[in-house]
């Protein structure tokens, strides 16, 4: 049974990035538990439909990359509920065309690596900058979404797993500069995700590289990032704060070369 400090009752949540995988997962499993939210996605024709899916929840349009579509988002919020409890920044640059060029520093593209910071980390910024005041009236908090990627290095993707790496310290600095206002502010870390995007755009072949240096025996869904962020954002993890949750499947947990010690032990080698 669900203990009321996991729950939600009476209380506003704005997700971005909300109409789809992590995003979608967490609007369903706040409301389930008794919260309203706000789902805000460039989609905006995904967010309506999930809006209207989920008892008293809205679509709001946002563009992460215009200041004013990102500050009207936490207004829009506010005058419609009469108040913000929680702001999980959850959206992110990360479609497929996006990703194939985003690649090592040596041959990054300026304007990509330009694109990305001005998505997720100035428009994270700006969002929480416009939902403090809010947040300060309600004793909220904020969880950001990171990656795994924010704390290793990579082959690829230098450019996206530089910028998560900034929101893990925007994620520090607002936990210490607004906790004494009894604001939170904490980070989620997945590893791969399996969304729908991801199993359609991602090689199967990668997909198993990374499963095989996870410590389950599967890689993780979007519900599994969902139940992370909502005990962040819920009072039973009042706590914590200025915090970065792992939720990788254990894959950057252990040492290098464990899979291949893995086949040696086991007598596939």
């Amino acid at each position: 049974m669900t203990s009321d400090a996991t729950r939600f009752d009476g209380k506003v949540a704005i997700i971005t990035g909300g109409a789809g995988g992590i995003g979608a997962a967490t609007a369903r499993l706040i409301t389930a538990r008794g919260g309203r939210v706000a789902i805000a996605d460039i989609a905006f024709d995904r967010a309506e439909a999930l809006a209207a899916e989920l008892h008293g929840a809205i679509a709001i349009a946002l563009d992460l990359e215009s200041e004013t579509s990102t500050e009207a988002m936490i207004t829009q919020t506010v005058q419609h509920f009469g108040r913000l409890d929680v702001l999980h920044n959850n959206a992110a640059l990360l479609s497929p065309e996006i990703a194939q060029h985003d690649g090592d520093i040596e041959h990054m593209d300026t304007a990509l690596w330009d694109r990305t910071f001005a998505v997720n980390v100035r428009g994270t910024m700006i969002a929480c900058r416009a939902a403090l005041p809010h947040l300060k009236a309600t004793r909220g908090n904020i969880v950001n979404t990171v990656s795994n990627l924010a704390l290793q290095g990579h082959l690829i993707q230098a450019a996206y797993s530089s910028s998560k790496a900034a929101i893990i310290q925007l994620t520090r600095a607002i936990a210490a500069s607004h906790g004494k206002a009894g604001v939170r502010c904490n980070a989620v870390a997945p590893g791969m995700t399996m969304t729908p995007a991801l199993r359609e755009a991602f090689p199967a072949a990668l997909q198993q590289v990374v499963e095989d240096e996870t410590l389950r025996d599967q890689l993780g869904d979007p519900e599994d990032i969902a139940e992370a962020a909502a005990f962040l954002a819920s009072d039973a993890a009042r706590n914590v704060t200025g915090q970065v949750l792992v939720c990788d499947g254990g894959s950057a947990s252990h040492v290098p070369g464990l899979t291949g010690f893995r086949a040696f032990v086991s007598g596939e080698h």
